[in-house]
């Protein structure tokens, strides 16, 4: 089988997915595919910073962290497999309730999540999973711009995202759900040479 002999205009679920055997990978989003491009150097760079920070930060702690290839599971009613429509692939995400791992990865939605944008990602990223990401209740969602070198924080408040300011190198980014972790940003887009 191949990506292209599925007909994109079909609503496909977490069942389907787990059936798939082609060498590329996909995200659903409400049941539409979505392929995934290979990450750049770059952004691969800002994903091992940012891990190793959280990893660091994480060690003794509660709560986990995880990186892309990681399938994130965003159940609305039921969490059956064949009802699942939304199967995502954060670059980073943190998990505290870890009654939602199991062995296919996360079923329900992560703590924080991480987002690297590349040229290829950037509508798929800011409209799409800010949606699902609100309507999952994912509490803190991180939005990194390598182009701009910039950083965005998300903070689930009263059902809403309330965005922070723009943060840039200089900068050092706080969490609300992972009290007393920092990051300082000129580190973080250094980290890209």
């Amino acid at each position: 089988m191949k990506l292209a002999d599925l007909n994109l205009n079909l609503v496909y679920t977490y069942a389907d997915y787990l059936k798939w055997t082609f060498a590329e990978r996909v995200e659903l989003i409400k049941g539409k595919i979505f392929e995934m491009s290979a990450p750049s150097r770059t952004h691969q760079d800002l994903s091992t910073f940012i891990h190793g920070e959280l990893y660091d930060y994480l060690k003794h702690k509660n709560c986990k962290v995880y990186s892309a290839p990681f399938d994130v599971r965003l159940p609305r009613k039921s969490k059956d497999d064949k009802d699942i429509i939304t199967v995502v692939q954060p670059d980073i995400c943190v998990i505290c309730d870890k009654s939602i791992l199991d062995a296919k990865g996360c079923l329900g939605a992560p703590d924080i999540v991480v987002e690297i944008l590349s040229p290829s990602n950037n509508v798929t990223e800011l409209r799409n999973k800010y949606d699902i990401y609100l309507e999952a209740g994912v509490k803190e969602y991180w939005v990194v711009s390598p182009q701009d070198q910039t950083f965005l924080v998300y903070t689930l408040a009263d059902g809403k995202y309330i965005p922070s300011r723009l943060m840039v190198a200089g900068d050092t980014m706080t969490s609300s759900v992972l009290e007393g972790f920092s990051l300082d940003l000129k580190a973080l887009f250094d980290s890209m040479e």
